[in-house]
C-alpha cells in the first residue's frame, strides 16, 4: 500500500477504482475507532456508489491511496452502511469538535484530520489541523491555525454545549443539492441540526427539497419557526406548499402568516388545490413576458443561472399583469424556435399556439400524458378565466407519479408499480 500521510478533508469526494481500474464510487468519509492510550484507529472508508447507497470497506482492502484516488481489492460489501457504537466518522463527526490544547494554550476547533499507516500497515489519525479563536474583532478575520498530534489535545464536550460544525457544512460546499441532502440525512440526528445551523437559508431550501417530506417536517419542527419561515421563502412555491401540506392546518397558517407576502400568496394559491392537480404541482414562477418583448430581451432571461432548465425551455406570452395570476394567456415561444430567428423579432410574432394549456383541477396523469403526447419540458396551467397560474415542469410530474419513498430506493432495486389515474410505471 502506498505509505503516505493524507488529510481527510482532500480524501473526501475521491473516486474510487478497483484493480481493473473501473470506478466503484467515491469516498465519504473514513471510520474510526478510539483507543484508550493512542490515536483513534481507522478501520475502514464510507464510500457512495450507484444508486447514492453508502457502504462500507476496511481500511484492509485499500491497496493505495494517492494521486486523489483510492484503489481497492474491487471486493465490496454493498449493504447499507450503519456505523455502530463504537465507530465514528471523521467528518460527520470528529471534523468541528472543539478541544483543548494540551500545553495549556487554549481551545481550537478540528478543521481536519490527517490519517497514516504505521510500518505494519495500521492506520491512524496521525494528526490533526486546529483553528484557535480569532485574535481580531474584525467580522472577516480568522483565528490562527496549528497542526497538533492526537496525545496534544483533548477533546472538551462542555454539558449542553454544542459542537461547532461549521467546518463540516463548508465541506459540504460543493454538493449538489440532491448529495447535499444524502450528506444530512446519513447524519446522527443531533450532528445533523448542527449542521443544517451553519447552512444559508437557500442551501438548505434547496437541500429540503431533494429530502422525503417526513425529513423535511422534522428538520423545520428542529429550527423553529422564524428560522423555517424563511427557509420557505427561498423554496420553490410548489415543494413549500408540499411540506406545508404535511403540517396542522394552525401551523401552516402560522408559517405562512411569518413568510414574505409575495412568496406566501404564490404558496396560497396551489395549497388551493390538490396535491396530484396541475395546480397543485406547479411552480408559480414560470417567465412571463409581454408579446412586444424581443426575441434579445426574453434570451437574457433565460440564461439566468439560478433558473431552472426546464422553466428556461420555454417563456409564456399574456396580457398584463405578468405576475401570476397573469392576464389572458396568449401563448408560449420555445427558446429553439427562439434561436431560428432574429433578436430583434418580436415573441408575439412566433407564438406557438397549437399546444393548449392544461386547466388546474387537471389529474397529475393528464398533465404527464399531455407533456409526452407533445414532446414538452413542461406545460402552462390556467384557471377558468384563462388567466396563467404557473407552469408544471416534468421533475414535478415524476416526483408525483413515483412512490412516496422513491428517494431511498437505489438505482439496482425496483421501485414498485404503481398507479396514478390511467397510468402505470414499472421500472424495466
Amino acid at each position: 500500500m502506498s505509505m503516505q500521510r493524507v488529510f481527510v478533508g482532500r480524501l473526501a469526494g475521491c473516486p474510487v477504482f478497483d484493480p481493473a481500474g473501473d470506478r466503484l464510487g467515491k469516498v465519504r468519509d473514513v471510520v474510526v475507532v478510539y483507543r484508550s492510550q493512542s490515536a483513534p484507529r481507522v478501520i475502514g472508508l464510507v464510500l457512495e456508489i450507484p444508486g447514492r447507497r453508502q457502504v462500507f470497506v476496511s481500511i484492509g482492502r485499500v491497496t493505495s491511496i494517492a494521486q486523489g484516488q483510492v484503489i481497492t481489492t474491487g471486493l465490496i460489501n454493498v449493504r447499507r452502511f450503519e456505523p455502530r457504537a463504537d465507530e465514528r466518522r471523521i467528518m460527520a463527526e470528529i471534523v468541528g469538535r472543539r478541544v483543548e490544547l494540551a500545553d495549556g494554550s487554549g481551545s481550537a476547533v478540528i478543521e481536519d484530520a490527517a490519517i497514516e499507516p504505521n510500518r505494519i500497515g495500521e492506520w491512524s489519525i496521525s494528526q490533526v489541523y486546529l483553528r484557535k479563536p480569532r485574535t481580531s474583532a474584525s467580522p472577516f478575520s480568522k483565528g490562527p491555525t496549528v497542526f497538533a498530534t492526537w496525545d496534544e489535545m483533548r477533546e472538551r464536550q462542555a454539558p449542553g454545549q454544542p459542537q461547532s460544525a461549521e467546518q463540516l457544512a463548508q465541506s459540504y460546499a460543493e454538493l449538489l443539492p440532491a448529495d447535499l441532502a444524502g450528506a444530512l440525512l446519513d447524519l446522527p440526528e443531533s450532528r445533523m441540526i448542527e449542521v443544517v445551523s451553519e447552512l444559508s437559508d437557500k442551501r438548505l431550501a434547496d437541500a429540503l427539497e431533494e429530502m422525503p417530506e417526513d425529513d423535511q417536517v422534522a428538520i423545520l419542527d428542529a429550527i423553529g419557526n422564524e428560522r423555517a419561515a424563511d427557509v420557505l421563502d427561498e423554496m420553490d412555491p410548489d415543494d413549500a406548499a408540499d411540506v406545508l401540506g404535511e403540517l396542522s392546518d394552525e401551523r401552516s397558517e402560522q408559517l405562512l402568516q411569518m413568510m414574505e407576502p409575495d412568496e406566501a400568496d404564490d404558496v396560497r394559491l396551489i395549497l388551493r388545490y390538490g396535491p396530484n392537480t396541475a395546480g397543485g404541482l406547479m411552480t408559480t414562477e414560470p417567465l412571463i413576458m409581454p408579446a412586444d418583448a424581443t426575441i434579445a430581451e426574453a434570451l437574457a432571461r433565460i440564461r439566468r443561472h439560478e433558473l431552472h432548465p426546464a422553466l428556461a425551455a420555454s417563456v409564456y406570452v399574456t396580457l398584463p399583469p405578468y405576475e401570476t395570476p397573469t392576464g389572458r394567456y396568449l401563448g408560449a415561444v420555445h427558446f429553439q424556435r427562439m434561436l431560428r430567428y432574429p433578436p430583434h423579432e418580436r415573441i408575439g410574432a412566433i407564438l406557438d399556439e397549437s399546444i393548449e394549456p392544461v386547466q388546474a383541477e387537471s389529474t397529475g396523469a393528464e398533465v404527464a400524458r399531455r407533456l409526452a403526447t407533445y414532446d414538452l419540458v413542461s406545460m402552462p396551467v390556467v384557471d377558468r378565466a384563462h388567466r396563467l397560474l404557473g407552469s408544471v415542469t416534468v421533475d414535478d410530474v415524476l416526483d408525483s407519479l413515483l412512490p412516496d419513498d422513491w428517494r431511498s430506493h437505489d438505482e439496482d432495486e425496483p421501485i414498485p408499480a404503481m398507479e396514478t389515474g390511467s397510468i402505470k410505471t414499472v421500472k424495466p
